[in-house]
């Protein structure tokens, strides 16, 4: 049976694409991961893998052809396949297939018995990056009826959480996945349909041919279903498996190694039930089978190393899976440290002009239509301005031995959130007055910490700024953003003395640290941008006039 690939969602915003290029050609052999064809959005140019393999029979688009996301783009399987009902996008697949297989009658006979077939609804891709979604909350049961554009449920990513709206109208036949659960992109989480339709196929990892075997004999079904298991713990172990999180969990709980588990996941990913199939396998392997035989009074053996286990409950610790922000957090950080020549600078400034001003507007701001502006908004419209007369550390780098330097200020804000560390993006800060972009920065914060911020919000900084002053630290190392070359780390106040004049004074020093790749410039550009900024926040009602 012909597969469908689809045009990938390339952005939460996005909504159509354009082909630039096809790679391949109808006739071409294709295996899952091969470059299809390249094709571009309105914000960069992408390509597009295979998630099927087999012969490219059709190719439904064409170069320059405008693509709605989540449709059909081409069809993959064996020569000869109908891809009929593949045309016309992801929803309309089960619809159109009925008819073309009820116009030929010999080939319509095999198919019959199984009857209409429900449409699946798929995980959606809410950012080119995001590869697995958390189902936080099902709204709909099955049994339900459902109708084109109702929340199905929620779901997360690493940036935030969203809204799946069904694809398909009738009554929710089936649920495949659980609340909790994480599921690839673009698989089907639920089917839908008329009660009665057959839901097989639709499941990640089910294919419909596994399941005529074992209607065409139900009399040796039961052997073969007995010994899947013992299959399973006869594969190799595979270093390079893909082996999905909540399956290395039960793998460590059940004490196996999940690289030896026959992997029946969306895309060969191994799961959480061929986990527990090898478990089980082993459990039931020859090795145990001549000791229950042959002395009886040893069978309890196995019971007791499975009773292991069970004792982890007392144990003097708790296991806790890692959010999905806090996935993404920590592989970026490992990226950044590992693939950037980062040092850090620490300067210090006289923080009593901020301190003055942030005092005068508290008491008079809200009388003259002021926002309640920050110490950190005050920084922030400082390095707004500051950073355009350093033009190497208003920029990125998007790959190796190139910067991209920015005409204007996206300064990326860090923000502490329920569920993790949130980078929101104030685009243009450089154009916005210091009333402004405080109401911008609050409107950002609160999305991020109510969830809801989407991943164009959380991208598309030229250069970040983490506060962490207000809880007492003096000094710290900022990591760098990539595909930025610099962050600002800004600490609190502590009192100390200086000359005036001949007399010792004390003053509220505050001390500011600047993180930057050393591939992208050196320690003179960056020690010159740090203190043209301290001398700014010394002097911040001058900069204002500027």
């Amino acid at each position: 049976m012909a597969e469908g690939v689809l045009m990938p969602k390339a952005g939460i915003t996005v909504e159509e694409c354009v082909i630039t290029e096809w790679l391949k050609k109808p006739g071409d052999q294709v295996a899952v991961g091969d470059i299809l064809f390249t094709y571009e959005t309105d914000k960069a140019t992408f390509e597009c893998e295979s998630t099927a393999a087999g012969t490219l029979l059709e190719i439904f688009y064409n170069d320059g052809d405008e693509v709605p996301v989540l449709v059909n783009v081409c069809a993959i399987g064996t020569p000869g396949d109908d891809v009929s009902a593949l045309k016309g996008g992801a929803g309309e697949a089960a619809p159109a297939a009925a008819p073309a297989e009820a116009a030929p009658a010999p080939a319509a006979a095999p198919a019959a018995p199984t009857g209409p077939v429900a449409q699946g609804v798929l995980m959606p891709k809410a950012g080119i990056t995001v590869e697995e979604c958390i189902i936080t909350e099902w709204l709909k049961k099955v049994g339900d009826q459902v109708a084109v554009g109702d929340i199905l449920f929620t779901y997360e990513t690493d940036k935030a959480t969203f809204e799946c709206e069904s694809t398909a109208a009738g009554t929710l036949l089936e649920i495949f996945y659980n609340d909790g659960d994480e599921v690839p992109v673009l698989v089907n989480v639920c089917a839908v349909g008329n009660p009665g339709d057959s839901t097989v196929g639709l499941r990640a990892g089910e294919e419909a041919p596994a399941a005529a075997p074992a209607e065409a004999a139900p009399v040796a079904a039961a052997a073969p279903v007995a010994a899947a298991p013992v299959a399973s713990a006869a594969v190799a172990a595979n270093p390079d498996a893909k082996v999905s999180p909540r399956a290395k969990m039960v793998a460590e709980t059940l004490g196996v190694d999940p690289t030896q588990a026959a992997p029946t996941g969306p895309y060969g990913r191994v799961i959480e039930r061929d986990v527990r199939a090898l478990a089980q396998s082993q459990a039931l392997s020859p090795a145990a089978a001549p000791a229950a035989s042959a002395a009886p009074a040893k069978a309890e053996a196995p019971a007791a190393t499975t009773a292991a286990p069970a004792a982890a409950p007392e144990a003097d610790y708790v296991d806790e899976k890692f959010s999905a922000i806090r996935k993404a957090t920590a592989k970026a950080m490992v990226r950044s440290l590992s693939t950037m020549a980062q040092l850090t600078h620490q300067h210090s400034f006289d923080a009593s002009t901020i301190l003055n001003l942030r005092k005068q507007l508290k008491a008079n701001g809200e009388a003259m239509g002021m926002p309640n502006i920050t110490i950190n908004d005050l920084v922030m419209f400082a390095v707004s301005r500051v950073i355009l007369n350093h033009p190497q550390l208003n920029a990125t780098m998007p790959e190796e031995n190139m910067i991209r330097k920015y005409n204007n200020v996206h300064l990326g804000m860090a923000v502490d959130t329920p569920k993790g560390l949130m980078v929101p993006t104030i685009f243009n800060a450089n154009k916005l007055s210091l009333a402004e972009l405080s109401i911008e920065a609050k409107r950002l914060a609160k999305i991020c910490q109510e969830g809801k911020a989407t991943p164009d919000m959380l991208s598309g900084a030229s250069f970040t700024v983490s506060n962490v002053g207000s809880l007492g630290v003096e000094v710290f190392t900022p990591v760098v953003n990539p595909p930025q070359v610099g962050i600002l780390g800004v600490c609190g106040t502590t009192t100390r003395i200086k000359e005036v004049n001949g007399e010792i004074k004390t003053y509220p020093g505050m001390n500011l640290c600047l993180s930057y790749d050393h591939r992208a410039l050196d320690g003179t550009p960056a020690s010159k941008f740090m203190k043209e900024l301290c001398q700014a926040l010394e002097n911040f009602s001058l900069l204002m006039m500027k």
